[in-house]
């Protein structure tokens, strides 16, 4: 556990790295498109990074990674199911899921400060509540 726990640190310091550089949710409308696309790209990385972790925990508990078109989704749902997160946690994270699937398959033109905005309104307590759950779920192991 102790290199998972470097990693999964590793791994907070740099979703921290990322919050950082996003911009205030008032500010969007006064961003270009590119603007906008950078902001998107920070907003993905953020999941990234909660899935980064997920899993580092996941293989540490001797639990499989799941495999399949659907594996985003049971992810989550394995750390529910694991305690790793609350459900709670799980639902506020499943907004970030969905946005990380359309920026995955969307052009940088489809993105816009409406679909922006209300990702970054609550990113900060999406944010503590998923750091909260690890903290607790590193405790345990």
């Amino acid at each position: 556990m102790a290199d998972a726990r470097e990693k999964i640190e590793a791994e907070l310091e740099n979703i921290e790295r990322v919050l950082a550089d996003l911009p205030k949710p008032d500010s969007l409308k006064q961003l270009s498109s590119l603007e906008l696309a950078g902001v998107a790209a920070l907003i993905h990385n953020f999941y990234n990074g909660v899935e980064n972790v997920f899993k580092q925990l996941v293989i540490s508990r001797g639990l499989n990674i799941p495999q399949g078109a659907s594996w985003h989704i049971d992810l989550i749902e394995i750390c529910v199911t694991n305690k790793i997160i609350s459900r709670a946690t799980s639902d506020m994270l499943k907004g970030y899921l969905s946005f990380r699937h359309f920026f995955s398959h969307a052009y940088s033109f489809d993105v816009d400060e409406k679909r922006l905005a209300p990702l970054l309104e609550r990113i900060e307590d999406v944010h503590k509540a998923f750091v909260k759950d690890i903290l607790k779920a590193l405790l345990k192991k």
